[in-house]
């Protein structure tokens, strides 16, 4: 989880209304929120939740900005500064708004759009957060009626890396990765093309996969345990279409402490993207070995190598391999007679 100071230079929140099966409605708020405390609060709980999550999507703007106008709203507010904040919110409200009818969302929420420093780092977020009935207590112990921000289960949200689009990174935008709709109609309100490289990111994965049963110092049935398991759930999401989500992997993989392969996957270090799908190619490495020569190609399963019936020696730098099947003596013993 990031670490850094946070400091809110912008906040404001409107208010969606949508109950299944009739259209929403918007309640814009006039001016900004106070940079007080509680701001300041909001900010911080809405940035570690999301921190919290792996299942999320990165990308950067799609291009057509007619149909995705929000990259040029921003150049509107940061560049050539013809829209203030409060506009800029406003703005991005009412497309929440148009595609919440579209996609006929079943729940509205409270619209959070704050610009925030992250040390060095200027951002953008964005979310919809439901809300809970409670009650709370004032100075005089009075109790009052008052609705609470649900921060457990978020709508939708969206973190924009302002100081990353204007570098042109290769990917400045992340959201959260929901189930059904809401996996996919944020992704569209923010305008946000999918950039992300699975083949490398699974290669980066199955490397910390290997230097995770290392490090755990397993015993070699226990170690291809554990990284057939890993291939068998991966391959799974592969033919699914499913994005990685680190959590579920580390229960999948190494249910008895799932925790530990949890944080190494997750640690800033490592430098995997969760949300990709896995490479159905860049996973075989868990399981087996292939390679090729001047003069032959050769594949077998990882668990050859514990088992005895593939051999190295790194002294003579051999290969022996055990268990030659008949038809291929055959072929051997023929092509020694000739």
């Amino acid at each position: 989880m990031r670490t850094v100071d946070h400091t809110v230079t912008h906040l404001i929140v409107h208010t969606l209304t949508k109950a299944a099966g009739s259209p929403a409605s918007l309640a814009l708020r006039a001016a900004p929120c106070p940079l007080d405390g509680a701001a300041l609060r909001l900010v911080e709980r809405l940035c570690a939740h999301y921190d919290s999550r792996s299942a999320k999507g990165f990308g950067r703007f799609e291009e057509d900005e007619e149909a995705f106008p929000l990259a040029r709203w921003l150049r509107e507010h940061l560049v050539a500064e013809s829209l203030d904040f409060v506009a800029l919110s406003r703005q991005f409200a009412e497309r929440v708004h148009a595609i919440a009818d579209e996609e006929e969302l079943e729940d509205g929420g409270h619209l959070v759009v704050a610009r925030v420093r992250e040390g060095d780092t200027d951002t953008l977020w964005t979310a919809l957060l439901g809300g809970s009935e409670g009650v709370s207590i004032n100075g005089t112990l009075d109790l009052l009626d008052c609705t609470h921000l649900d921060f457990t289960t978020p709508h939708a949200a969206g973190r924009i890396d302002l100081s990353g689009w204007r570098r042109d990174d290769e990917r400045y935008l992340g959201f959260l990765r929901g189930r059904g709709k809401s996996g996919t109609w944020f992704k569209r309100v923010l305008g946000c093309s999918d950039v992300m490289v699975a083949l490398q990111e699974t290669k980066k994965l199955v490397a910390t996969l290997d230097r995770f049963v290392d490090t755990e110092r397993l015993a070699p049935a226990a170690r291809d345990s554990v990284l057939e398991r890993a291939h068998d759930y991966l391959d799974t999401l592969s033919e699914a279409g499913a994005p990685v989500v680190f959590e579920e992997l580390a229960r999948e993989v190494f249910p008895e402490q799932p925790e530990r392969l949890d944080a190494l996957l997750r640690a800033a270090e490592t430098k995997i993207a969760p949300g990709f799908i896995p490479n159905r190619r860049a996973i075989r490495p868990l399981v087996r070995f292939s390679a090729s020569g001047e003069n032959w190609k050769l594949e077998f399963e990882r668990s050859g190598l514990h088992s005895g019936a593939v051999h190295y020696d790194r002294a003579t730098d051999t290969l022996v391999l055990s268990g030659v099947p008949d038809y291929l003596k055959r072929m051997l013993d023929e092509e020694d007679k000739g």
